[in-house]
This record gives C-alpha cells, sequence and structure tokens, in this order.
C-alpha cells in the first residue's frame, strides 16, 4: 500500500500557484456559507471575535467569517494564495488580513477568541510526522476558553474508497494521489498530492495530547457539517474543541 518517499517542503506551491483562482471552482468550495454557518454556531461567534484561519487557501472561510463581523487572520504558506485573498478582501472592504506563513512557524499565544483550520488547510498537507506539534501551535493561538474546529480527511473513508493508482502508507496516515488539474485558462497538468488522514479516535486523543477539551468528533463532507457522529462515507473527520485552563 507504501509507494515510497511522501512530500518535501513546500509540495503545495505549485499547485496553488498552478490553480489560482481556478481553485474556487471546485465543488468542495462551493459549501463556505454552510460551513461557517456551522463554525459560528459551535463557537458562539459573533460581530468583533477574533479569528484565525490557519491553512486559509485563498481566504474563503476567512472572507466568510469577515462578512459576518469577525476581525480574521489568514495564514498560509502559498504566496499565490495569500495575495488572492488580500485582493478579495481589499475589494470587499472586510476586516481580514493576510499573511504568507508556514504553519510549523506559527508562534502566538492567547491572541485569537477561536481558531479554524478547515479543508485540509495546513495541517492535513504535512506529511504525517508534524501535526501533533502544529496542532499544539493551533491551540496555544486560542485564549483559554476559545474554540477551535478543525477538518481532516478520514482514514477509514481514504481506505474504503482508495481508487486505482492511489497508495496508502499506514505508518504515517498519508494517502498518495496523481491528480489532473485545471488552470484559470483550461490548461490541464498531472501534479501528486498528500493528504494525512486520521480516525476520529485519533484526531480526538491528539488534541487531548495538545490541553484541548474535546466538545465533539464528527463526520462531515464538504458543504455537509453537522453534529453526527464519524461514518465510513463521510469525506472528513471535524473535531470541535476548546482550549483548556493554563496549568
Amino acid at each position: 500500500m507504501t509507494d515510497g518517499p511522501g512530500p518535501e517542503g513546500a509540495w503545495f506551491n505549485p499547485i496553488a500557484a498552478f490553480l489560482g483562482p481556478a481553485y474556487l471552482r471546485n465543488a468542495f468550495t462551493y459549501g463556505t456559507r454552510q460551513e461557517v454557518d456551522f463554525v459560528v454556531d459551535a463557537l458562539d461567534l459573533g460581530a468583533g471575535s477574533r479569528v484565525l484561519d490557519v491553512g486559509c487557501g485563498p481566504g474563503r472561510h476567512a472572507l466568510e467569517l469577515a462578512r459576518r463581523g469577525c476581525r480574521v487572520h489568514g495564514v498560509d504558506l502559498s504566496p499565490e494564495f495569500v495575495a488572492l485573498a488580500r485582493t478579495a478582501a481589499e475589494a470587499e472592504g472586510v476586516a481580514a488580513t493576510f499573511e504568507v506563513l508556514d504553519v510549523r512557524d506559527l508562534d502566538v499565544d492567547g491572541d485569537y477568541d477561536a481558531v479554524v483550520c478547515l479543508c485540509q488547510g495546513g495541517f492535513g498537507l504535512l506529511g504525517g510526522d508534524d501535526e501533533a506539534e502544529v496542532l499544539g501551535r493551533i491551540a496555544r493561538s486560542v485564549r483559554p476558553g476559545g474554540g477551535v474546529v478543525v477538518s481532516a480527511f478520514h482514514a477509514y473513508f481514504a481506505l474504503r474508497h482508495l481508487e486505482a493508482g492511489e497508495t496508502f502508507d499506514a505508518r504515517t496516515g498519508v494517502l498518495h494521489e496523481v491528480a489532473t488539474l485545471r488552470d484559470p485558462g483550461g490548461r490541464e497538468a498531472p501534479f501528486d498530492l498528500w493528504t494525512t488522514t486520521f480516525t476520529a479516535r485519533e484526531l480526538r486523543a491528539l488534541a487531548v495530547s495538545v490541553g484541548l477539551e474535546v466538545h465533539g468528533v464528527h463526520g462531515v463532507s464538504p458543504g455537509d457539517y453537522a453534529v453526527r457522529d464519524p461514518a465510513l462515507d463521510r469525506h472528513e473527520v471535524l473535531l470541535v474543541a476548546r482550549r483548556g485552563p493554563d496549568r
């Protein structure tokens, strides 16, 4: 099931540069409003809430949160995606700022009321070895009692629906595939994709280990976030938690 070495360095950046605004044509991005509806309700966010969006991409969740009055800061490793997000925020005049940053270098403590990391974001593209440290950095970003929502690709879904040409690394939980992507002009090209997967129990244990109080790990799909048990046919597991009191 394994296929040798995993990703190295900023492997997703060439993909982001190739896709540019065409990323937002993918069907999985169409459910942004529903996903943000769920997050706002789950974390009791309101106007003025300070929110960090980790692995924000071109800013679709950050911008939707800002439209609802949140003060949002998004971080992403792709300069192209950050530029798209900044342009969109300026055009709309919403309170959202964006920064090029490797999530492994995230270093804030208690600056935010909530942090989100959705659609795999920076958390699901790390190669299977840095996730515990990164989730710890995410947890420290919020004030004690602050909310955390993180989505991850569901390992059991990945294995159940493994397709020809895809491989699964049983040590790291990383799914590898070669996908044909299309740029804004319609040109197609193949790219390697490595997505780190998790079981619900694994994600819960990881969250507890970094000081989060877990409120739930739900089975979700893009555009269909809800409080429900994980299932073999649900693409993702969604962690909803809060930072515990400082010890």
